[in-house]
């Protein structure tokens, strides 16, 4: 079979694309980005071309924008070409020069996604990853300690990313480019073994290899082995989240005790990750399960925080506009959430104000962090002015609340105890007395 038709059962074995589909080729100038053109073409494929230009080697980087160029010409077909400043923002976001490369390339084919940037019928970008990238991929990812995930190698398909040539050694994909007559530009820094996977490729791989002759074809066999791995791995993970998470709206409710008896570092990992917590935080996720109520632990990208909560863990938002559970610091001056707006003021007088919208509180009751949230069934307090505690659900009946009312209700918390049932009443155990000598008083403003 010819590599052609090899190709178009590859595409079609793992449905990365029809031939309708309107491609985007990522063309670097070197043999695999020319060899997928031409695959491509002879395959009957309708593409476009892209090429970056990293500005990163002089006068070559300019010399192969100008073969890219005639490449397109060759094919009759569409050229888009974009020149980057890598090392200013490699520099701007402390990224090494392969990672700055990186991010830029993906953003631009992102932008060019979108239908206004002109290619309205664009359906997928295509880039000429092959066999060897593949194993080269994975055993840098072991050497870093990236887990499973990262032993499954490159995904063919990922979002509007597509990879048809994972199949194909660059052996191969050289000698068709022989057998086809196809000119290429060869980047000299290849030849450079100080970009880490230039290294592998150039120095590691070649000296594991005199051990181990079959070392590419081995590597190959344990992505796919690593793939089935994983796809029992996932599927055993997702029946245990169906199982003990709760999804309430855009918070994750897991209880502790059930959590932490699975005593497995890869589950808690599963389940925080997505999140954007690191593997190096599940130390401080073990140490949260033992922890008291109020206790919390924020993401890396500071969008999320796992707040100990009694039996549970919640992962919730950072911002309070789209949580269910708010901490509230004492820093904090005001605070926004899905019932409307909260103003904090401290004072050393110890005069209440009287107004259901106004809850004035006895500081030395107060212990922070505060938790604002949503009432649920079985919550109580003590009613100002009341002695004996009451449940929610029968004060509420006593307000005489409709269903509508109920489901608008927010509490705060202070040590496990409700303070203040939002714009109704406070606890009698938090209220200002002759004895309180500094007083916080929260001003709810509703929507």
């Amino acid at each position: 079979m010819s590599l052609v038709e090899q190709f178009k059962k590859a595409v079609k074995s793992a449905n990365l694309f029809a031939a309708s589909d309107q491609l985007l080729l990522a063309v670097s100038g070197g043999v695999d980005s020319v060899v997928l053109c031409e695959l491509c073409k002879q395959a009957g494929y309708e593409f476009m071309i892209a090429h970056c230009n990293f500005q990163l080697r002089g006068e070559e980087s300019e010399r192969d924008e100008t073969f890219v160029r005639e490449l397109a010409k060759k094919y009759h077909v569409t050229l888009v070409v974009e020149k980057f400043d890598t090392i200013a923002f490699a520099t701007t976001h402390k990224l090494s020069v392969q990672e700055a490369a990186r991010q830029l390339r993906y953003q631009w084919f992102e932008k060019l996604m979108i239908p206004d940037s002109g290619f309205s019928n664009l359906d997928y970008v295509l880039t000429a990853h092959h066999a060897d990238d593949n194993a080269e991929t994975v055993l840098m990812n072991f050497c870093r300690g990236s887990g499973l995930q990262g032993l499954t190698g490159i995904p063919a398909l990922y979002s509007y990313i597509r990879r048809p040539l994972l199949d194909f050694t660059r052996e191969e994909l050289m000698e068709f480019a022989k057998e086809n007559k196809l000119d290429y530009v060869e980047d000299s820094s290849n030849k450079e073994s100080k970009y880490t996977r230039n290294l592998f490729r150039n120095e590691v791989m070649p000296l594991i290899a005199r051990a181990y002759p079959q070392l590419k074809e081995n590597l190959q066999d344990n992505i796919h082995r690593f793939n089935e791995i994983n796809k029992l791995y996932q599927f055993a993970v997702g029946e245990i989240k169906k199982k003990i998470c709760r999804q309430k709206g855009a918070e994750l409710h897991i209880p502790v005790k059930q959590l932490m008896a699975f005593q497995n570092r890869a589950l808690l990992y599963e389940i925080i990750h997505p999140y954007g917590f690191s593997e190096k935080q599940i130390d401080e996720l073990i140490k949260l399960a033992g922890s008291e109520s109020g206790k919390y632990l924020e993401s890396g990208s500071h969008e999320w925080r796992i707040i100990r909560h009694r039996h549970w863990f919640i992962i919730t938002p950072i911002k309070t506009a789209e949580a269910e559970n708010i901490l509230i610091e004492e820093k904090d001056q005001s605070i926004s959430f899905p019932g409307g707006h909260l103003q904090f003021e401290k004072t050393g007088q110890s005069r209440p104000v009287n107004h259901n919208l106004i809850a004035s509180l006895d500081a030395k009751a107060i212990h922070y962090p505060l938790l604002l949230r949503k009432w649920k069934t079985g919550d109580y307090f003590y009613p100002l002015g009341m002695k004996k505690k009451k449940k929610l659900a029968r004060f509420f009946i006593d307000q005489k609340l409709s269903k509508a009312d109920k489901e608008k209700v927010w509490v705060i918390e202070s040590g496990k105890r409700i303070a203040w049932v939002l714009g109704l009443r406070i606890d009698d155990r938090f209220k200002v007395t002759d004895k309180t000598s500094g007083m916080i008083k929260i001003i709810l403003n509703p929507l």
